[in-house]
């Protein structure tokens, strides 16, 4: 063996250290200098690491679903669950209460929806015999508004399409028989909202004894004091075994303490996203918050409509007649846009929102009817024109962009006098905005923040004006239970038919009882367009017609009783009552209006009065017999009817309302216009 070099151990590693340096590989040489127990480690992780790869996501088909619904929801191109979903799949599937909490735009709808699509029998599915009654509702579904049931059933038949679910939609708006049909035919679903489920229900079309599912959406809203009465009676009409699932973007203690009251230890399951962002409001959304003037309003929001790469906006409103005027300045301005409130018949509101999802209109004017659970595509902004009332409705109006992983802007005008609600919401929500910015439709920084063009207007360019607009969408027939629904100005503002319409078919009756006070109400039309027609034809206003004697037509007399010109300005009173009693004949032309005549002509003493009252037509003004004139009111003249023929009795006397004219001069007045 060749001898070793003699060296010390430091002038050894100095000579293996210049090795390393001028070795053109130094790698080797760095890996036998490692610790022998750092290789462990890097096999582990090596061995590891191919078998969780970093982009493995769980999908549907992970968590037990049912193959045909795996299948349909990869069709809509729906394959990888969202936090809510894979949080509350593998509970609701085996069948426990749940109330789930998500923010906006994350999938709440398909975390409840694909557990009912799977645990209901199909009629394909074996167990379909077994049933106690075949092709009743299985499942139930309740939403607030009507938009939200019908795009919650939509969702719901897309998902159920391939496995043969059938899936109903019932809300008020339409007419009865086609969801009295589809009931009696058979289904396993049915979504929708209180009011028109309960009359179904009460009329015995809806039998929901055998609903083992029951989901309220919007679930805060729901049993909110104006909803509550509602759902108590919808619960209590499903079997007291059933699945309660609650789902909501916001839920406030006491609605959740509430809520315990029906449902069987629930597991609460909240996915609101990590701790280093806002526990409410979406991450993608930015926030703008503005302190506007009401006058300025249109103008800034004229230029914020123009801004650079803007899609879809959707604009929020407290009230519907805000809605209505925003919605037709707008249109005034160039801007496609189109309104959506309560006051619209359905049809009209259906075809505002089919138009806003097909990109006929571009912009969006709604109440907070749309700022639950309303899921269109492409929306990059959401203006709030009016504050919000509460933390609720900002977040829920708010989270109608950035959904499914998008982002969006949302901003907020505030008035000076909206200041200390809009302190409250940012309090609550810790949005760290306490004081918006005072801004107007100059103010620079709304340019650079919304990256808005400087060269812009209060009117769009003829250029932009491209979109079809609301009257490219078809108004589709629903047989509405109310008057035909409408829209007021070109900007699709309800009319006085689609108001009518909407307020009747909101509540719980339905249309029945808007057709029965139109019917009314047509009637006492009609009755009074024919009068006027009479009056018209004996040449007198109905006014004077009714005071002059009724319809025995003392108005058009002539003669020396033809009345007086007292109380001609009093309103109409209309009687029922017959104007002659006791075998009474007709009024005499003769005498004054209003005064029974005796056609025997007798000249008794109660025919003294009635001597003296005829003195006004020879021009003397006696305070004390102008009352019992001609032109009295017919109430009085009735009271003068019931004179026995002794004259024993005398009508009360009324306080005279007249000009205080003479006699004979209003007298000769009114002989002058009847003739």
């Amino acid at each position: 063996m060749p001898d070793r070099p003699e060296s010390t151990p430091a002038e050894w590693l100095g000579d293996l250290h210049e090795d390393f340096r001028s070795a053109p590989h130094a790698e080797p040489a760095a890996r036998t200098l490692r610790p022998p127990r750092s290789r462990p480690d890097r096999k582990r992780l090596l061995r590891v690491t191919p078998l969780v790869p970093q982009e493995a996501e769980p999908t549907f088909a992970d968590f037990g679903v049912h193959p045909d619904i795996v299948a349909a929801l990869a069709d809509a191109g729906i394959v990888h669950p969202f936090p809510i979903q894979a949080m509350t799949l593998p509970v609701a599937l085996g069948g426990h209460d749940i109330i789930g909490q998500a923010k906006t735009g994350t999938g709440k709808t398909l975390g409840f929806g694909v557990p009912m699509i799977q645990r209901v029998v199909a009629p394909g599915d074996a167990g379909w015999g077994d049933l106690v009654k075949p092709g009743k509702p299985q499942a139930l579904a309740v939403a607030p508004t009507r938009e939200l049931a019908v795009q919650v059933s939509g969702d719901l038949e897309r998902a159920g399409k391939q496995r043969g679910v059938r899936v109903l939609t019932v809300y008020g708006g339409r007419a009865y028989e086609p969801q009295v049909e589809t009931l009696t035919r058979g289904v396993e679903i049915v979504v929708g909202t209180p009011g028109r489920l309960i009359d179904l229900a009460k009329q015995g079309h809806l039998d929901l004894s055998q609903a083992r599912i029951v989901v309220l959406d919007e679930a805060d809203e729901m049993l909110d004091l104006g909803f509550l009465p509602d759902v108590e009676t919808l619960m209590s009409l499903t079997p007291a075994g059933r699945q309660t699932m609650l789902f909501s973007a916001t839920m406030p203690g006491a609605i959740v303490a509430l809520a315990r009251r029906y449902m069987t230890q629930p597991t609460h399951i909240r996915a609101m996203g990590d701790e280093t962002e806002n526990a409410h409001t979406v991450k993608a959304i930015e926030q703008f918050v503005y302190r506007a003037h009401s006058l300025d309003k249109v103008e800034l929001l004229s230029r914020v409509l123009q801004a650079r790469d803007r899609g879809l906006v959707l604009i929020f409103t407290r009230t519907k007649r805000a809605a209505a005027r925003v919605t037709d300045d707008l249109v005034e301005r160039g801007f496609a846009a189109a309104a959506i409130h309560g006051d619209l018949g359905q049809g009209a509101r259906e075809q505002a929102l089919r138009a806003f999802r097909h990109g006929n209109i571009d912009v969006l004017v709604a109440t907070d009817v749309a700022a639950r659970g309303i899921d269109v595509e492409n929306i990059t902004h959401v203006v709030n024109y009016q504050c919000p009332e509460d933390e609720k409705t900002y977040v829920h109006r708010i989270g109608r962009t950035g959904r499914a992983g998008n982002t969006g802007i949302a901003i907020t005008l505030v008035d000076w006098e909206d200041m200390p609600r809009w302190s409250m919401i940012d309090r609550q929500l810790d949005l760290g905005i306490p004081e918006p910015v005072e801004t107007y439709s100059s103010s620079e920084h709304l340019y650079a923040e919304l990256d808005i063009p400087t060269d812009v207007a209060g009117y769009l360019p003829s250029a932009k004006r491209t979109r079809a607009g609301l009257d490219a969408e078809e108004l589709e027939d629903l047989g509405e239970t109310g008057r035909s629904g409408g829209r007021r100005g070109s900007g699709g503002a309800g009319g006085a038919g689609g108001r009518a319409g909407g307020r009747r078919t909101e509540g719980r009756s339905g249309g029945r009882d808007g057709h029965g006070r139109d019917r009314e109400r047509d009637g006492r039309l009609r009755e009074g367009s024919r009068r006027d027609e009479g009056y018209a034809a004996r040449g007198t206003s109905a006014t004077n017609y009714g005071r002059a004697g009724g319809d025995t037509g003392a108005g058009h007399q002539s003669g020396p009783g033809a009345g007086s010109g007292a109380g001609l300005d009093q309103p109409r009173r209309q009687r029922s009552r017959r104007r002659t009693r006791g075998g009474a004949g007709p009024i005499d032309s003769g005498t004054s209006g209003g005064s029974p005549s005796r056609s025997d002509g007798d000249a008794g003493p109660a025919s003294e009065p009635r001597l003296r009252s005829g003195s006004a037509a020879n021009g003397t003004s006696d305070s004390r017999t102008r009352p019992e004139s001609g032109a009295a009111h017919s109430e009085h003249s009735e009271r003068a009817d019931s004179v026995d023929a002794s004259g024993a009795r005398r009508p009360r006397r009324r306080r005279r309302r007249g000009a205080g004219g003479g006699g004979a001069e209003a007298d000769s007045t009114t002989s002058t216009g009847s003739e």
